[in-house]
């Protein structure tokens, strides 16, 4: 059976929504990251860059949420277009749009406004960041503008790789979020109602995950402070 390696991060959600939606088995293994549980070696077996979610289909290892995502589209015939060559250029690009542009920069704005230390020097890259994961915002929504879900009126992996990301817009972006990007908003709301979402943001709810940000933590999470005070 499958293993899935997850935790609520907005990254493992996208994957427990494909999961949820598609009715395939898997077994779930919790990663608590807040402990370290990603360096484990048994984990870094199945994802050698030590993040989460990771799957391991029968010896097969599946790293990055999004490559999970298209992974397990072709291997069930689920959740894609109809195979066009429009089509399948519409997925790929816009898959790889939330892989290296909403993924990142969302996340590393929020990092730069929650986690980074409170110096003034880091202004630049704060502004940066949140200036960045706007812009990937605006994209989106100008682009649902003209189409009921990102590629055509087909709801597909792509869909769900945003919703793992801008179902936390208020957070990333701040509470006028939906407000500025109503479009990527009512996808949002659209994706959020359905029975498999709800099920696959509770799937963390099955395991007790470590919640401080102590010192364990932050080693574990940044080890680049960590090194730099060492």
């Amino acid at each position: 059976m499958l293993k899935f390696y997850f935790n609520g991060a907005p990254n493992p959600t996208k994957v427990s929504l494909f999961l949820e939606e598609s009715g395939l088995p898997y077994e779930l293994v919790p990663v608590d990251t807040r402990k370290g549980e990603q360096f484990k070696p048994e984990f870094l077996k199945v994802n050698p860059n030590g993040k989460v979610p990771a799957i391991d289909d029968d010896g097969v290892f599946v790293f990055d949420s999004n490559a999970i995502l298209l992974y397990l589209a072709e291997k069930t015939g689920k959740f894609l277009p109809s195979n066009t060559p429009k089509n399948r250029a519409q997925l790929l690009s816009w898959l790889m749009f939330v892989a290296s542009g909403l993924g990142p920069y969302s996340g590393q704005a929020v990092h730069f406004k929650q986690a980074a230390p409170k110096d003034k020097d880091l202004e630049y890259a704060r502004n940066r960041y949140q200036f960045e994961a706007e812009r990937h915002y605006a994209i989106l929504n100008d682009h649902l503008a003209g189409s009921h879900y990102m590629v055509g009126d087909t709801y597909t992996i792509v869909d769900m790789a945003l919703w793992g990301w801008a179902r936390l817009g208020a957070f990333v972006l701040g509470e006028e979020a939906f407000a500025k990007f109503p479009n990527v908003k009512r996808l949002v709301d659209e994706i959020s109602a359905r029975p498999a979402a709800t099920r696959a943001i509770a799937l963390k709810d099955k395991f007790t995950f470590k919640t401080e940000m102590d010192d364990e933590a932050r080693n574990f999470m940044f080890r680049h402070l960590k090194t730099k005070a060492a």
